[in-house]
């Protein structure tokens, strides 16, 4: 039974990654700060892990046969301070930085390591018709250069364990991720649509997306950088209208403008406000199938999930 370590996996993805791998027969070592907080389950164990302070369980990096890194701070948990965005930036170029050496090191079963990236590695389209592929430059902002650094420091890994960045699109799924911040106020009777509403969204169902994870896993072929966004573009209104439609009732439309957006969230209303289409052709040409490659799908298998995901 072959073992799969993850970092952040006690997280909103690395929690639906977990379910899916331990389905599927793996054993799973979760590498976490909160060790002394988690009970060993069956097929899961939980393994210190500590970047600030340079800690780390090395019998347990010792034990792995794939490694998937998750770890890193909310983008979106709060404003970005200065402070803040050295610990997001921090937290995943160091911390991809610190497992890296330690797989170098002590992992010498250790067949590949599968890492995060994400979207904001582009800059926004300005409503161009080509989508960004994965050989396009990255952007000179913020985020743009925070994904430049964390995936050159995955860079530094032995040649011979296979690696393969998934740039992640925004995460769509029940109880954590972009969409309860997105359906949230409709409990209220709205539909806040931000900014223009206009702005391209790319975005991938949770479900799918550790899908995508265990594809990289298994499939020995796949290395180098894919987009992990499904290929149903979608603007930002079409989506609320979507999560509108399928949890029913009456909801106002309320736009909110552009400039009260950045009073409220200052630089990090940029991200919300840009257009950024991303291509899916690449991970689909590799063979990977989507459960839901339109948002209508995801959006009902979340507002009215009928099946447990397989």
């Amino acid at each position: 039974m072959k073992k799969v370590g993850i970092t952040g996996g006690t997280g909103f993805i690395g929690r639906h990654l977990t379910a899916l791998l331990i389905r599927k027969g793996y054993e799973v070592v979760v590498f976490t700060t909160g060790v002394a907080k988690r009970r060993k389950k069956q097929h899961i164990s939980y393994a210190h892990w500590n970047p600030g302070n340079g800690a780390c369980d090395l019998a347990a990096v010792k034990s792995v046969d794939i490694m998937v890194n998750l770890a890193g701070e909310g983008i979106a948990d709060r404003r970005w301070t200065e402070k803040r965005k050295r610990e997001i930036r921090d937290s995943r170029v160091k911390g991809t930085s610190f497992l890296v050496a330690h797989m170098n090191a002590y992992a010498p079963n250790c067949k590949a390591l599968i890492t995060a990236s994400a979207t904001g590695f582009y800059g926004a389209d300005n409503h161009y018709s080509d989508s960004f592929t994965e050989d396009a430059p990255a952007a000179t902002d913020f985020l743009g250069e925070t994904c430049r650094l964390w995936e050159a420091a995955s860079e530094k890994l032995n040649s011979d364990i296979r690696r393969v960045v998934l740039r992640f699109g925004i995460v769509l799924g029940k109880g954590s991720g972009a969409f309860p911040q997105l359906a949230g106020p409709m409990v209220y009777g709205i539909s806040p649509i931000l900014g223009s509403g206009g702005q391209v969204v790319s975005w991938i169902e949770v479900h799918d997306l550790a899908r995508l994870i265990l594809f990289a896993i298994e499939h020995t072929e796949i290395a180098g950088i894919y987009n992990a966004v499904a290929p149903g573009h979608v603007s930002h209104r079409q989506l609320i209208q979507t999560i509108t439609s399928m949890k029913h009732g009456v909801r106002i439309p309320v736009h909110v403008p552009s400039a009260l957006l950045k009073i409220l969230l200052g630089e990090m209303s940029t991200e919300v406000l840009k257009s950024c289409t991303v291509s899916a052709d690449k991970i689909v040409a590799a063979g990977f199938v989507f459960e839901h490659p339109d948002v209508e799908g995801a959006v009902k298998a979340i507002v009215h999930p009928t099946a447990k995901p397989k």
